[in-house]
């Protein structure tokens, strides 16, 4: 689905990759975030996803009103605060997405699919 701003002079398309590339970008900017998650439909695991496929972590969902629902699926490094890393997440998700693509964002919820030890 495409997201779509109207105004005098016309409509802007969005394409919904574009919006999960830019918040993708934003939340590995984040302390404490190792990478973006994605499982596998087959076996059900979680997989570290590499930085050309970022997007792939992330669902963005367009509501009736134009504001924006982002999912957010990271994979987080050991001994951070969980708490502390998701609203930082979010915060920068929401501004990131917000001024660099001109909409309203309802909702960024983070699911924290793994730890990594290293």
């Amino acid at each position: 689905m495409q997201s779509k701003i109207k105004n005098e002079l016309g409509t802007i398309t969005i394409g919904n990759e574009v919006i999960a590339r830019i918040a993708g970008l934003s939340a590995m900017e984040c302390y404490g975030v190792v990478g973006m998650a994605a499982k596998s439909i087959r076996d059900g695991l979680v997989h570290l996803l590499k930085i050309e496929s970022l997007s792939k972590g992330v669902r963005v969902e367009t509501l009736e009103n134009g504001d924006l629902l982002i999912d957010l699926r990271i994979i987080v490094e050991y001994g951070t605060n969980l708490a502390a890393i998701a609203d930082t997440l979010q915060s920068n998700v929401r501004y990131a997405v917000e001024t660099g693509v001109g909409m309203r964002v309802r909702e960024v919820n983070i699911y924290i699919e793994g730890v990594r030890t290293e």
